[in-house]
């Protein structure tokens, strides 16, 4: 969630209001018995809501794989990340797979930096990534921007501050089964029913007008860079 007040601080942990907010999803999670993998954005905060939030897996002994891939938008301090060497000191004691975490990840350059192209290919790289994995019932802890670009739906994009996606709100996924190198993924009846009632889904053309929309309104913000021409 975009908030001017805390755009300057390098890679924020979470506040008290973010770790209750964390009990809560833990308490409420319908599917803790289901889940094979834990996935997360390798940024302070989104491990530790995955470390809050599925506290009971993780004690199980179900490692957490940090996933640079799904780390946020914007090249802004607070969505910048730290260190590998930092993030291994903080978090020795709890069982994180940092394998995939290089030293270019902070770059916020190349494949990591924050134009749209850019983040569209992660985006893919890391619905690629998922499809792959051996684990059926995958969680990932991942940000409100990015997660637009992660599901390609852009609906109510403008919700909140930069995204349309609660703090700790979760919904459920599936990789539709005839989808080739994209590996696009489609919200389940169930999770959508849940929170939509029965409101039909966005049409392709409605999804591009509400991208170029909020991609504006990023651009004006300062949160990603104007688009190429």
């Amino acid at each position: 969630m975009l908030s001017v007040a805390n755009q300057s601080i390098h890679d924020p942990s979470l506040t008290t209001l973010g770790e209750e907010q964390c009990r809560i999803l833990a308490r409420d999670f319908p599917y803790h018995n289901r889940i094979d993998c834990l996935v997360a954005s390798p940024l302070r905060r989104t491990i530790h809501t995955c470390l809050l939030g599925f506290e009971q897996e993780a004690k199980k002994g179900l490692k957490i794989i940090a996933l640079p891939e799904v780390q946020e938008v914007s090249g802004l301090p607070c969505d910048t990340g730290s260190n590998i060497l930092t993030l291994r000191k903080e978090f020795r004691n709890v069982s994180l797979d940092f394998q995939f975490v290089d030293e270019g990840w902070t770059s916020k350059r190349g494949k990591w930096a924050s134009d749209a192209e850019a983040v569209d290919k992660r985006a893919k790289a890391a619905r690629q990534w998922l499809k792959a994995r051996p684990e059926k019932e995958i969680v990932v802890v991942t940000h409100g921007g990015f997660l637009h670009f992660m599901t390609e739906d852009w609906s109510d994009s403008s919700r909140f501050k930069g995204t349309g996606w609660a703090n700790t709100e979760f919904r459920s996924y599936q990789f539709v089964d005839e989808d080739g190198d994209n590996a696009s993924i489609v919200e389940t009846v169930e999770s959508r029913k849940r929170r939509r009632g029965s409101e039909h889904p966005l049409s392709q053309t409605e999804q591009r007008e509400f991208r170029a929309a909020q991609h504006k309104v990023w651009e004006a913000s300062g949160y990603v860079p104007p688009s190429k021409a």
